[in-house]
């Protein structure tokens, strides 16, 4: 079983590559991480297609393709210490940026998400990774100014708690929009923060509070 998810992660990489995914290390990191651990047994077979997945509580792990492409936008804007993710969810997208960042904060809003994430990066001996049971929309202003941020639900408008916590020169990647989605980057500068539209995506959406489940 183990070398059929080799030759699928493989598989899954040569697919990422041949879609526009460019940095190594994003391509090394997504083809040596075991994403059938991030995902329910019953669908383990489908790890490493290229496509997002039920983790249950109406959330999704998202598709490789996406996870690598807002990876390496962080990086090509050269981040590479302090990240914060909004929207823990299974944790696979956590364990990423947990390989190419120094520090990952990761925000979940739903308490049992977090707690099954937390079990799975600490199965694969990832300790960079603070983790906070809270609002999303909030940020973790204690833990501000962040280099990076990395949103993986689709926020109504834009977060402006969340850009007020990013670090003069830093990086936002968040999907906007409700029916229509756009993926964007927003940097900030000196001269105040620019946009920039990506692509057309398909999140589920942010939303605001808590759950305890």
């Amino acid at each position: 079983m183990i070398s059929n998810y080799s030759r699928s992660a493989g598989a899954l990489r040569a697919l990422l590559e041949n879609n526009g995914v460019s940095n190594p290390n994003v391509l090394r990191v997504i083809e040596y991480t075991p994403r059938h651990v991030f995902i329910d047994d019953v669908l383990k077979h489908k790890a490493y297609e290229n496509t997002a997945l039920p983790i249950g509580q109406g959330q999704t792990i998202s598709q490789p393709l996406i996870v690598a492409k807002m990876t390496e936008l962080l990086l090509q804007a050269g981040v590479t210490d302090k990240v914060l993710e909004v929207g823990t969810g299974s944790g696979y997208q956590t364990s990423i940026l947990a390989q190419l960042f120094n520090k990952v904060y990761s925000i979940e809003r739903i308490k049992s998400l977090q707690w099954q994430a937390k079990r799975r990066l600490h199965q694969l001996d990832l300790y960079n990774v603070a983790m906070k049971h809270g609002d999303g929309w909030q940020g973790w202003l204690s833990k501000a100014p962040f280099d990076g941020i990395i949103v993986t639900a689709a926020a109504k408008s834009v977060p402006e708690e969340l850009l007020a916590q990013l670090a003069e020169g830093g990086v936002m990647i968040v999907p906007i929009g409700e029916s229509e989605q756009t993926l964007m980057r927003f940097h900030k500068t000196s001269q105040g923060i620019t946009a920039e539209k990506l692509a057309t995506v398909r999140f589920v959406p942010l939303v605001a509070g808590e759950i305890v489940l």
